[in-house]
């Protein structure tokens, strides 16, 4: 099943010299010294922790203790069901606060032990927990927030590693004879493959989420599996027959201990029902087994057995939706990719993605293919060009170097040209304002280099109708996509007369914002305090030291990049966008107007957004336009109202991510 590659690697790892515990795991000792402690009472828990437990003492103390040192919210309770333990477990768990000890009266093995916690629960999710794991930071924020993003989710699982760092399971597996494999064991757990949320066949009983209404409605585990074995596997598959999926997710870590509640024995002890309970999952889940992959399929293959098939995303670095607007519409593709059903992986040029933008990317679906795991694209596609469907590449300085070597080695794939916005369109502009001989020629060399590029792609995607008419012409015989911003509508949550000031929001490093904001700061602000003493123009974007003083005025206010725009453009009087030279769609109009915030912009940045003057948007091009439009906002509440709802309209009907989808899933099909 994993082929001789699979097979020697995983030989290899087993012979592999190891500490028993990885220092960087916070896994407590098992011969702490029992001191009582409590846990924090909850009269509406929304997460009720269910721990069955038969002796080995020890390890619940330590997993008691890790819950309490690594669960700090929401709101939770710790159920132990005693399953009459042969220790002292009862006498020593009854000197612990705030946990709910349930003792059985006779012996009820794994299964009966988690529903007999499960009918005591009071929370909205149930999560049950096997006593010989220790849970890591933010284990449970991860697993509520697979819930939250996917409304689909109808089973969360945690990425569970060994005391000794590796991975022991990223979901599991399920093949057409009714065969289990679990995914990921013995691998470096922070490998790519394994720091993505995925949609799995089941996950294990060890750490696993579940809402209670939906246990309830299955029935909860089912007692055929009594003592133990299958019943998570048959949990998944009860709950996927109700239309829901089962998630891994990898912002969840728990150690477990495997082995230590049950063995490893397939013969004797717990482990010999492991056989058994496999004939009866096969028995009764035989119709739908027919849809699983063949046992002996590929380990990659099985993977992505659900997946319509992997599509890679190449751009110059890590996108990160705080820092500019083509991050945020990459994260949104990435998004819809993973929604219509495509195994999504990004590869950032720079070769560089931090833990946090690996673990934005990995809440998407996408394994990010960053250093050390992937030192170039050459390398991998010598090895996995021929799985895939499609490649993007995103930017010309990317197709560039890159769409030669996704000929050679990904020969069965689709070339998908993202421009971003056309970069000798932009480069032309900015020479014609700034009346520069060499941008012109730069421009030109651009131009011929970016349109080659048009010709030699399968598709190219552009972000704005202008640029689409201008490509029609340019290159006939290409084929030209739209696929503009995308943005979710948030809606306007305050009236005109509780607002104040403009906004401005992009960064510095942008040539066309760099423009804009010396031009705020020169000519505009000065006419506008002018009509309006005392407003204010809010900067929301990064500004290097180097041109603050440059840019110092009263009433220019540089705030850097914020962690969170929505405060700002629910204060603002209006956004405001006054680029000379540019091109494709401004994601800053974009954003505005999904908050229901008006807009004053330029003809340019306007361009192919079909935004109506006075209708939709205020358009002005010298700095008078500016501070009379502003006037006008400021003394008329039903423009500004009017201005916010068809803003809004203009977000929905054109930057949708449904809209997006219907390019995306017609470029791909």
């Amino acid at each position: 099943m994993r082929g001789w590659r699979g097979t020697f690697a995983r030989v290899r790892q087993e012979f592999k010299q190891r500490p028993a515990v990885d220092d960087s795991l916070q896994v407590d000792a098992l011969d702490v010294p029992f001191s009582p402690f409590e846990f924090p009472s909850a009269a509406e828990p929304l997460v009720s922790m269910i721990i069955p437990v038969h002796g080995k003492i020890a390890y619940t103390l330590a997993c008691l203790r890790s819950l309490l040192r690594n669960t700090s919210a929401p709101a939770f309770e710790v159920i132990v069901v005693d399953d009459m333990s042969p220790d002292d477990t009862a006498e020593v768990l009854s000197q612990i606060g705030g946990l709910r000890l349930i003792r059985n009266a006779a012996n009820l093995g794994f299964v009966g032990s988690c529903n007999a916690g499960a009918g005591a629960a009071r929370g909205e999710f149930l999560l049950f927990l096997n006593n010989d794991t220790q849970v890591m930071p933010e284990w449970l924020t991860g697993l509520l927030a697979c819930f939250a993003d996917r409304p689909d989710c109808g089973i969360a699982g945690s990425r569970l590693v060994y005391p000794d760092g590796r991975l022991q399971e990223a979901g599991g597996l399920v093949f057409a004879d009714g065969s289990g494999w679990t995914a990921g064991r013995f691998e470096p757990r922070d490998a790519p493959a394994w720091r993505c949320r995925r949609e799995v066949d089941y996950v294990s009983g060890a750490s696993l989420m579940i809402r209670r209404e939906i246990f309830n409605r299955v029935g909860g585990f089912d007692l055929r599996y009594a003592p133990g074995y299958y019943e998570d596997t048959d949990l998944a598959f009860a709950v996927r027959q109700l239309g829901l999926k089962v998630y891994y997710e990898p912002s969840s870590t728990v150690v477990h201990y495997e082995g230590i509640s049950a063995g490893t024995d397939l013969h004797s002890g717990m482990k010999r029902h492991q056989l058994q309970n496999q004939a009866k999952f096969a028995a009764k889940w035989s119709s739908l087994l027919t849809q699983q992959p063949p046992k002996g399929t590929s380990l990659i293959r099985a993977l992505n057995w659900r997946r319509r098939g992997s599509v890679l995303v190449v751009d110059t670095m890590t996108p990160d939706p705080t820092r500019d607007s083509g991050s945020l519409r990459l994260c949104a593709i990435l998004k819809i990719l993973d929604d219509l059903g495509w195994h999504t992986l990004f590869l950032p040029d720079d070769g560089h993605a931090s833990e946090e933008e690996i673990a934005t990317l990995g809440c998407l679906g996408t394994e990010v293919l960053d250093r050390p795991w992937v030192p170039d694209l050459l390398s991998w596609l010598r090895e996995n060009g021929d799985q895939l469907h499609a490649v993007m590449l995103c930017r010309h300085t990317v197709a560039g170097q890159y769409i030669s070597l996704v000929r050679k080695y990904a020969t069965k794939a689709r070339v998908l040209f993202d421009t971003v916005d056309l970069h000798f369109l932009r480069e032309q502009r900015a020479a014609e304002v700034s009346g520069s001989p060499a941008m012109a020629r730069q421009a030109l060399v651009s131009r011929k280099s970016e349109l080659a590029l048009i010709r030699e792609a399968d598709i190219t995607f552009v972000v704005s109708p202008h640029e689409q008419d201008l490509l029609a012409t340019e290159v006939p015989q290409a084929r030209v996509e739209l696929l503009s911003n995308i943005h979710h509508v948030h809606g306007c949550s305050r009236s005109q007369g509780k607002r104040g000031d403009l906004v401005f929001i992009g960064g510095f490093g942008h040539p066309p914002n760099a423009d804009a904001i010396r031009w705020m700061s020169t000519d505009i602000l000065p006419v506008l305090r002018a009509h309006i003493p005392g407003i204010c123009i809010h900067v929301l974007g990064d500004v290097p030291a180097s041109a603050r003083d440059e840019l110092a005025m009263p009433g220019l206010e540089l705030h850097g990049r914020v962690p969170d725009l929505t405060p700002w453009l629910e204060g603002a009087l209006a956004s405001i966008a006054p680029l000379r030279f540019g091109a494709g769609v401004k994601g800053k109009i974009n954003m505005a107007m999904s908050h229901g915030l008006p807009v004053l912009a330029t003809s340019l940045a306007v361009e192919g957004m079909k935004l109506r003057d006075g209708i939709d948007v205020l358009v002005a091009n010298d700095a008078a336009g500016f501070a009379e439009m502003t006037q006008r906002l400021a003394n008329d509440p039903e423009l500004w109202a009017t201005l916010s709802v068809n803003g809004m309209d203009n977000v929905a009907t054109h930057f949708s991510p449904a809209a997006a989808g219907r390019t995306l899933q017609k470029a791909l099909d």
